[in-house]
């Protein structure tokens, strides 16, 4: 993941490691996911008969509120439907990423007028 977005020009001083965050995430009020699928599926922490049952993944269906952001509804490499997208607590926003991050940032700075 860290070379997808070093290959987006995304300084390597801005990334946390999995290990760092996961530990906060329940006390995180808005989580945004960008395309990402495999590796923040619960499945893998939560459900034994899955096959990526024990991968590490971000915890990201830990926070009060998550955004998941994808082009469609296609399954990640693992070819797994994403539990994630299915929770109380996730929001799904389909297109393109650039476009909808403006939308939702233009959203939140009305909101906050």
């Amino acid at each position: 993941m860290n070379v997808l977005l070093a290959e987006a020009d995304v300084p390597y001083e801005q990334l946390a490691e999995m290990h760092d965050v996961n530990p906060i995430m329940t006390t995180v009020d808005v989580a945004i996911v960008i395309g990402a699928n495999d590796v923040v599926n619960p499945a893998a922490a939560n459900d034994p008969a899955s096959p990526i049952y024990g991968m590490p993944i971000i915890n990201v269906h830990e926070a009060k509120t998550v955004y998941a952001l994808k082009r469609g509804k296609g399954a990640g490499f693992s070819g797994l439907v994403n539990t994630l997208f299915f929770l109380d607590n996730t929001r799904m926003l389909y297109g393109d990423a650039k476009g909808t991050v403006s939308a939702l940032v233009a959203e939140f700075k009305s909101a906050a007028q």
